[in-house]
């Protein structure tokens, strides 16, 4: 097991390390080039950067951890190279056009809310057809990724980029747009499953479930943050929604996400390593209730990033589970 564990561990490094290396290597390269030789372009380029929110990686991370959790269970251990590295690609990319989107639909509201009124939009840094030129050209480089994969989850990236688009005008309409995030950033679990098997089995929506029950949790703790704002300027979240028993509510849920995971877990006939990961992902969540008891908003910003945590720790115990 530790020579399948270390075996493992060296493919998941080697690829992770590949891609991030080549990467970095060649955005440092242009950036050099262009600063030196096109300083306006090099500032576009800046706030394309903030427009994606590069700066805020945690958006990236909480729709990787769901989309891993798919891919392990999907190919019962490592996926295969190909998968693993145009769905990991394909986060990064949908995670930054969804941003461009949001703060496309948002833009008369940014300016308003304390914690957004200096993104790129909101400055009139970036111009509406930028962004827009922007989203298109992360969306088609990410629908060229997918054409690499099979038939069942082309049709499925289609039904992606339409919940893409439309999840930033749910909160003018109704106080649940955090649902339609977490199925925005859930339906990766069903691509995942279909790209590796070529099938969805009943336990891909089961996940589904599970992850878009838990972007309402920190989700709502993120929209806490802007609550007062909110209200002022006629925005709907969830956190308005459950007003004074946003903590119990969150606390429910919480709960729900748990008992989905571990039915998830009896269906896959998981083991030890799996069921201690949620025994520890509940410690997270019990911090996290700890940390927005009394609604300051820098502790309700810091319960939502730890779910960072909760993701990581459900992973890991789904990678050690498949090592057996």
């Amino acid at each position: 097991m530790q020579q399948k564990l270390k075996d493992n561990l060296n493919r998941i490094s080697g690829l992770c390390h590949t891609l991030w290396t080549a990467m970095v290597l060649i955005l440092k390269d242009l950036s050099a080039r262009i600063k030196r030789n096109m300083p306006v372009v090099h500032e576009r380029l800046r706030q394309y950067s903030l427009l994606i929110r590069l700066d805020r990686p945690i958006g990236i991370l909480l729709l990787l951890w769901p989309t891993l959790w798919a891919l392990w269970m999907a190919a019962e251990g490592f996926p295969s190279p190909g998968v693993f590295t145009v769905f990991v690609l394909g986060v990064f990319l949908m995670r930054s056009a969804g941003c461009v989107l949001n703060d496309i639909a948002d833009r008369q509201f940014d300016p308003l809310v304390s914690r957004t009124r200096t993104r790129p939009l909101a400055t009139g840094k970036v111009s509406s057809a930028e962004a827009l030129y922007v989203a298109i050209s992360l969306i088609l480089v990410a629908f060229l990724l997918v054409l690499t994969t099979n038939q069942l989850t082309i049709q499925l990236a289609l039904i992606a980029v339409i919940l893409a688009g439309i999840y930033p005008f749910m909160k003018r309409f109704t106080y649940l747009p955090q649902f339609f995030l977490g199925l925005a950033f859930g339906w990766a679990i069903p691509m995942a499953f279909a790209a590796q098997t070529n099938a969805i089995p009943q336990i891909a929506w089961l996940l589904l479930i599970a992850n878009i029950l838990w972007s309402v949790v920190y989700d709502t703790m993120y929209a806490m943050v802007d609550r007062e704002d909110d209200l002022k300027i006629g925005i709907k979240s969830t956190a308005i929604l459950f007003d004074d028993a946003d903590r119990v509510i969150i606390g429910i849920i919480q709960v729900l996400v748990l008992v989905t995971l571990i039915a998830v877990g009896r269906q896959a006939q998981l083991g030890p390593f799996y069921f201690i990961s949620l025994g520890i992902a509940a410690c997270f969540f019990m911090y996290q209730l700890k940390l927005i008891w009394h609604r300051k908003t820098e502790q309700c910003m810091r319960a939502f990033l730890n779910n960072n945590w909760f993701g990581l720790t459900i992973f890991t115990g789904l990678f050690l589970e498949y090592l057996n």
